[in-house]
């Protein structure tokens, strides 16, 4: 018996044929070669990491890696305690796709390119890699984050040398064994405490020396850590309370003989998102530590990496805004409805537009704080990055949420199914946000800097003023902001909105289409624009999804 045409009866595929109006996924495009704005910075400033920015950027839409990204966050990490015969493991057991993932990141020199290079524009370069990395996965992005903070604390340390080479070192080693046995180390951050959170100066571990106290001598550490990422990482910076006062400390997870150092594992977090990232709470048990600085110094010296991670989160959050955005053209310009692509009807590419012009401003923002970083001695470049750091933080992991959800929208249904990356997307996204200082606590770092170093403004003012000349808008937010910055305190959330627009809308004009850079200002700048995504008026819509576009 057979069906329609002649097909088998119930053969339903070749009754009714599949149509031709369907997605595939996302792939054969390198995510570096065509995005204007990552292409662009290496072209200006580090050429001379072009190919392996390229590499990387071919590995972000790889089936492959896509399928080892999904299933590290599909089969999580797994807490061991004690092993088969009872003695305390403290083990964690991950998929083998985040050692893959691991494996990738570590060995493109994400983590560490900014220290390991003469080149200029190392730290430019090394932020292109994270916001490439970003768009492949968040989970370990932590990792790479804390090791790219880490390096130049423990190199300022000649008894910590030897840590830091083999974390900055271009390889991943999984084995738990001392660090001395290993080619390449990881690195975690251990801070906060249940009571305490951000308030470090609340915390309650101690640190007693075991001999003589100063820089480098030998302590033993014991206490808590309420959020410890990445508790398998061969070291940790922490701090606890000593003599002096909160102190930082290096405790290595295993002792030179093998043993494992007074360090006991509770529990491991069930997290919203960030899931393939082994989150933990620890204890500290006669740890055995080096001192970090001074005693006395912790803060300063955590938060003298703290520079960095936030940096590198700012990135990440562009990064991720990219991500979204590409498969958001991707699918509206490969479905139709209505006899166009749906990137073309009006209502959604005007959506679409403005999800273009919020991660141009998010991914020019983050790269200008990086580009900070590579002027090392210029006083200008210094405060720049003291005052723009918080604030890019701040915008670019506050806005990403947003992204990734409109996102979703513009897609429909399918974006909404765990097999697509963007439910992956939408987890990751708060997550920026939080760790490494909250919304709040980069507002009111960024009234610190301006209370302590009020000239701060001045750098980053001076590099928007001649662009504001033509721009009456933007003449507008700089009057505002000079206004603003006599009281930061009293109006602080609105003094940073200003702020972050003000230097996107800048560099936008210097770096930018022009169309892409008018469209900005007048809507972020403007009155015509609304609290939702989809309603810039008087722009050409097709023009900034140009821009945006990999193909």
């Amino acid at each position: 018996m057979t069906g329609t045409a002649g097909a088998p009866a119930g053969d339903f595929t070749r009754q009714r044929p599949v149509p031709d109006n369907l997605v595939p996924d996302l792939g054969d495009v390198n995510a570096f070669d065509r995005d204007k704005v990552a292409a662009g910075v290496i072209d200006r400033h580090a050429p001379w990491a072009r190919g392996r920015a390229s590499e990387l950027g071919a590995k972000v839409w790889d089936p492959r890696v896509l399928k080892h990204a999904r299933d590290a966050q599909r089969f999580t990490p797994e807490l061991r305690t004690l092993d088969r015969i009872g003695n305390e493991v403290h083990d964690v057991d991950f998929h083998p796709s985040y050692h893959e993932l691991m494996g990738l990141a570590f060995g493109s020199g994400v983590h560490s390119l900014a220290w390991t290079t003469a080149e200029p524009g190392a730290h430019s370069a090394r932020a292109v890699l994270s916001y490439l990395w970003n768009q492949i996965d968040g989970s370990t992005a932590c990792p790479t984050g804390m090791a790219y903070a880490s390096i130049p604390v423990l190199r300022s340390q000649p008894e910590l040398a030897p840590f830091a080479e083999r974390i900055a070192a271009e390889a991943y080693d999984p084995a738990d064994v001392p660090i001395e046995q290993k080619r390449a180390g990881t690195i975690g951050y251990f801070m906060t405490e249940k009571h305490g959170g951000s308030d470090l100066r609340a915390n309650v571990t101690v640190a007693r020396p075991v001999g003589r106290r100063g820089a480098g001598e030998t302590y033993l550490v014991n206490g808590h850590k309420w959020f410890a990422s990445v508790p398998m990482s061969d070291a940790y910076l922490t701090v606890a309370q000593t003599e002096g006062g909160v102190s930082c400390l290096l405790v290595p997870r295993r002792l030179p003989d093998g043993r494992l150092n007074g360090i006991r594992i509770n529990r491991l977090k069930d997290k919203l998102g960030n899931r393939a990232n082994a989150s933990s709470e620890i204890e500290y048990h006669e740890a055995v530590a080096y001192l970090v600085g001074e005693e006395g110094k912790g803060v300063r010296t955590i938060l003298s990496s703290a520079e960095y991670t936030r940096l590198d989160f700012a990135v990440g959050s562009a990064g991720l805004m990219r991500a979204a955005l590409s498969q958001a053209l991707h699918h509206n310009d490969s479905r139709t409805a209505f006899g166009a692509p749906l990137a073309q009807l009006p209502i959604q590419a005007a959506v679409l537009a403005d999800l273009a012009l919020e991660w141009a401003g998010a991914a020019h923002l983050g790269f200008r704080v990086a580009r900070a970083e590579d002027a090392p001695g210029d006083v200008s470049e210094a405060l720049v990055s003291r005052l723009l750091t918080p604030v890019a933080k701040f915008w670019n992991c506050r806005r990403v949420s947003g992204v990734t959800e409109e996102v979703i929208q513009s897609i429909g249904g399918n974006a909404y199914i765990e097999e697509h990356p963007c439910p992956r997307y939408y987890r990751e996204a708060p997550l920026n946000a939080i760790w490494e200082g909250t919304s709040n606590m980069m507002v009111m770092d960024v009234g610190r800097v301006l209370t302590r170093e009020p000239k701060a403004i001045e750098p980053v003012l001076d590099e928007i003023r001649p662009v504001a000349t033509e721009f009456p808008l933007l003449a507008a937010a700089v009057a505002d902001i000079e206004e603003l910055v006599t009281a930061p305190e009293d109006t602080a959330r609105y003094l940073v909105t200003k702020l972050a627009l003000a230097v996107q809308a800048s560099l936008l004009v210097r770096e930018a289409p022009t169309v892409v850079a008018e469209a900005f200002i007048s809507s972020r700048l403007g009155s015509d624009w609304g609290p939702g995504y989809g309603t810039l008026r008087g722009v050409d819509h097709q023009a900034v999804i140009d821009y945006a576009r990999l193909s």
